[in-house]
């Protein structure tokens, strides 16, 4: 878990609707975090080179993933979180969308999915579901999928009412917190959250999901096949194309790179 060590900064006072509260700077030779944080969470395969320059995803971090309709976004992060699993890591999936039946094909489909710890939030519909997350969360994952963030939200929604953005808030604090360790093994997990487009392909989350996350993918579908890419990613680089595809098999492979301004 990270930590903050203030070495004697003078603090300031703020008078804000007449309360007045003290706001702390730090230097960044002052901040002190685990070494775990920079050890990236693997899936031995090509798409590693894609998350981060260290080959991975990153603890602590959020991405999160849209793309057309049909492409496989499930399948292939599902299919990233059974590999970081098989390697010894610690892994969830979150489920607004699918139950119990529909996880069933997925699995004779893809095999190595039969191990992944799965909550179906849909299980839980007259329950409040800030605390059913949050009691799933507690005992520490290194990464967890959400799938969807609009499908979540719209059960905070139901629960708490407000709008779908200010439900998607409330979440959003809640990946903050185990982006910061907030579970009993102090674990800084990361996040991949899958996020629904509007018609004309624009980004449908809150501007708080727009700044907070790390690394933002779209997955295609096109003439020349699927394919990955990085529109944001503070922690690599954007500028290819990653191929995939769905093998009958039960099995994603990754093809090959190209730069993103040689495919339409």
């Amino acid at each position: 878990m990270s930590k903050v060590v203030k070495r004697g900064r003078p603090s300031k006072k703020v008078v804000n609707n007449n309360a007045t509260f003290k706001v702390n700077t730090v230097k960044m030779n002052d901040l002190s975090f685990d070494d775990s944080l920079f050890q990236p969470l693997k899936t031995k395969t090509r798409i590693d080179g894609f998350l981060s320059n260290e080959g991975g995803l990153m603890p602590g971090t959020v991405t999160v993933f849209t793309g057309d309709p049909g492409v496989g976004k499930t399948t292939v992060l599902l299919d990233m979180l059974a590999d970081m699993q098989i390697s010894g890591k610690k892994c969830l999936f979150v489920s607004g969308e699918m139950n119990a039946i529909d996880m069933v094909g997925y699995v004779k489909r893809f095999p190595k999915f039969g191990d992944l710890d799965i909550l179906f939030m849909g299980d839980y519909s007259e329950v409040n579901p800030d605390v059913v997350l949050r009691t799933a969360l507690k005992e520490g994952y290194d990464c967890v999928l959400i799938d969807s963030m609009a499908e979540v939200a719209d059960m905070y929604t139901d629960y708490f009412g407000g709008t779908n953005k200010s439900n998607q808030s409330k979440l959003l604090q809640l990946v903050e917190e185990h982006n910061l360790g907030s579970n009993d093994i102090k674990l800084n997990t990361a996040f991949m959250i899958i996020q629904q487009v509007t018609k004309s392909g624009a980004f449908a989350g809150s501007n708080k999901l727009k700044h907070m996350v790390t690394s933002m993918g779209h997955m295609r579908m096109t003439d020349e096949g699927r394919y990955l890419h990085f529109s944001k990613n503070r922690r690599g680089g954007n500028g290819n194309k990653l191929f995939f595809s769905l093998r009958g098999n039960g099995k994603v492979e990754y093809l090959h790179e190209e730069p993103i301004n040689m495919v339409a």
